[in-house]
């Protein structure tokens, strides 16, 4: 205290610079001492900050990565969709009958029925034993219809037969059913029928359900029996296994119905009821 009265007593009445030099060259490392902790509060202060802002900018970047990643798979779907869609109107453009797509809501494959939904019902002018085909051959047919959705029975389940003809030679037989997707029978062959392995099968018109020419399966074996027929297996072209949307063909050349028809007595009625 002593001292600090001399110092600033020697201040009130003046001091050269060459005096002042010494103190404060004493004084400065105690200055630094002093002053090192607050310098060193702020410069931590600003790191834990830096810190801070770089967690939620790394948080922020992760979640924009996981959302253009979902994205991204949405956009690999999308792609396929449209490659199947485009696959099935180019399908639709060759038969030249009228078409619908539908797409697949259900799918109950259990050993002794095969039957999907589709999105497509009465109130698109869907009826039942309607033919139903995808980008590669015969699926089936519309078994059951409501106004919004319809059921179709594939060609693979056991109850289900398919008038078909070898598009070889035009011998014509029945592709029967077995309960597995990946496989249909031709019972009805003779063990000297003229059919071979890779024979493409065909839909020949019989039954007045699929119109001809659509294709069915691919013989894949033929096996003698002791009896009089034949054992012959078929492979579907259509993938049934795979299949997200389906058409829906008319054979006939009217337009498709999109509202059901009124009542002739309502339509009467609204005549009658017109200025």
């Amino acid at each position: 205290m002593a001292a600090s009265l001399v110092l600033l007593t020697i201040e009130q009445h003046g001091v050269s610079p060459t005096m002042r030099m010494p103190f404060t060259m004493l004084v400065y490392p105690l200055q630094q001492i002093v002053s090192s902790p607050i310098r060193w509060l702020g410069e931590v202060g600003e790191s834990v900050s830096s810190w801070a802002g770089l967690v939620t900018e790394n948080r922020r970047l992760k979640e924009e990565i996981m959302v253009l990643r979902a994205k991204q798979l949405k956009f690999a779907a999308l792609e396929q969709e449209n490659i199947r869609l485009r696959n099935l109107l180019d399908s639709s453009f060759k038969l030249g009958e009228q078409v619908l797509i539908a797409e697949i809501l259900s799918i109950n494959l259990v050993p002794y029925e095969h039957v999907v939904m589709v999105n497509k019902g009465g109130r698109f002018g869907v009826h039942p034993e309607q033919a139903v085909l995808d980008a590669q051959g015969a699926v089936g047919q519309v078994l059951r219809v409501t106004p919004y959705s319809a059921e179709v029975i594939l060609i693979t389940d056991p109850s289900h037969a398919i008038p078909v003809q070898v598009n070889r030679n035009g011998l014509r037989t029945i592709a029967v059913g077995t309960g597995q997707l990946d496989r249909l029978a031709l019972p009805y062959l003779s063990s000297n029928a003229d059919v071979r392995v890779g024979d493409l099968l065909v839909t020949s018109g019989m039954g007045g359900v699929f119109p001809a020419g659509y294709p069915v399966a691919t013989v894949t074996s033929i096996a003698s029996e002791k009896n009089a027929f034949a054992k012959i297996s078929a492979t579907p072209m259509a993938h049934l296994d795979r299949d997200r949307e389906v058409l829906l063909v008319w054979g006939n050349s009217e337009p498709i119905p999109r509202t059901p028809e009124a009542d002739p007595a309502t339509k009467s009625r609204s005549a009658n009821a017109a200025p």
